[in-house]
């Protein structure tokens, strides 16, 4: 074979196989393209599955919604200071009994206990519930009422120490007076010790969450006769409710007070923490029902006051007690350290005049040695640099006196 012919021929076979990798890569390419498609559908397919099963409830599933929870709850709502059920049929009011320690009276009055308790028992005409619910013990609402207490007592601490530092400073008064005076400074400093020490050990008491009390009510329904009369209005019955439960409450409060247990009537508000105690065991201890009316949680977001300036007050009332409690140690510090100087003053001046007087004792035992010239001398010096030791105090007085006059114009 000729060089033409070879050539001619690999051309060819060049351009075949050119020929079948396109034709293998157009089929390729539709395969793809069909895996694709393929897969789009299936997902598409899958994902209405799960919109559907989401939708319809599986059997044996419960379907929760706002009227399921409100069966739950069997109640409808707080009105009147009475717990209204079953759409205004049901009328219940409840009574918080206070305990009384049984084992610990003596035989006698736990049988007027008794007595009483048969006789509250004998003029009951109507049925009761009796219902106890034990809540962790939680001192914060405590806590912050003794420390405004306290900086009551600080503030008045403080005014009074004051007045005694004037009171001495001025020197217009006696050793009695002052006496009295530093008396009543200590009475007032001795009881903001003690207020602080309760506030302290009753912080580290609220951290045990251990505590527990138990909270005893009473229960009391009442189911309106005439609710079945369409002539009657729903105000109307419930106004017929509450005074029908008021009585009896009332009456069984008087009866237990035989037995020396006290009760009231639980208002809205305290019916709606007992309600959320009972539905809220894990989450009332951390999270109590005055903190979630506090933070308006039924109100839009839109309503609540910008967080930088909620931040900003905060800050400004921190700064605020801070600087208040700042100042009231200071002046404390400062009166006390003040009363220590004129301590030191006071033992230093008697120093100096009980030094004059032993020197005379001694000068008066060795009179016939040295002569009773000589003695009346050495007396006369001696009560001479007394009077110029006096002299010399009071004139450094005046002169610190004038020294703080000058200040006080300068600033």
């Amino acid at each position: 074979m000729s060089n033409d012919q070879i050539t001619s021929l690999l051309t060819t076979v060049l351009a075949i196989m050119i020929g079948i990798l396109f034709l293998l890569l157009v089929i390729y390419i539709i395969l793809k393209i069909r895996e694709n498609k393929r897969k789009k559908r299936l997902e598409e397919d899958t994902f209405s599955n799960q919109k559907q099963e989401a939708t319809t409830p599986v059997k044996g599933q419960v379907e929760y919604s706002k009227k399921s929870i409100f069966s739950f709850m069997q109640f409808d709502k707080i009105e009147d200071d009475m717990i209204i059920r079953k759409n205004g049929t049901k009328y219940v009011m409840v009574v918080e009994c206070q305990g009384i320690n049984y084992d610990l009276m003596s035989n006698i009055e736990k049988n007027s206990i008794e007595q009483g308790f048969l006789q509250f028992l004998n003029t009951l005409k109507h049925p009761i519930q009796i219902y106890t619910q034990s809540r962790t013990v939680n001192l914060g609402a405590s806590i912050e009422q003794y420390k405004q207490k306290l900086k009551v007592v600080e503030d008045r601490l403080v005014k009074k120490q004051m007045e005694y530092n004037a009171k001495a400073n001025s020197r217009q008064y006696t050793e009695e007076q002052l006496r009295k005076e530093k008396i009543e400074v200590l009475k007032e400093k001795n009881l903001y010790e003690y207020g602080k020490d309760i506030i302290n050990n009753t912080a580290r008491m609220n951290l045990n969450k251990n505590i527990l009390r138990r909270h005893y009510y009473m229960i009391i329904s009442y189911i309106p006769e005439e609710i079945n009369n369409q002539n009657i209005l729903k105000s109307e019955i419930r106004d017929m409710a509450f005074n029908e439960l008021y009585t009896k409450c009332q009456s069984a409060i008087a009866s237990l007070s035989v037995c020396g247990i006290k009760g009231k009537i639980l208002n809205s508000n305290e019916l709606a923490e007992l309600l959320y105690m009972a539905y809220n065991r894990d989450d009332a201890d951390i999270y109590q029902l005055e903190q979630a009316l506090n933070a308006r949680y039924d109100e839009l977001y839109v309503t609540a006051p910008d967080v930088l300036d909620k931040r900003m007050k905060v800050l400004d009332q921190k700064i605020e007690e801070e600087a208040v409690r700042k100042a009231n140690e200071k002046l404390l510090e400062a009166a006390e350290e003040s009363e220590k100087e004129r301590e030191v003053r006071k033992k230093e001046k008697e120093l100096q005049e009980i030094i004059s007087q032993m020197a005379k004792m001694i000068i008066d035992e060795n009179e016939e040695l040295v002569g009773t010239e000589t003695a009346e001398r050495a007396k006369n010096k001696i009560d001479e640099e007394s009077k110029k030791n006096e002299r010399k105090g009071g004139k450094v007085d005046e002169e610190k006196q004038k020294t703080t006059r000058r200040k006080k114009k300068v600033s």
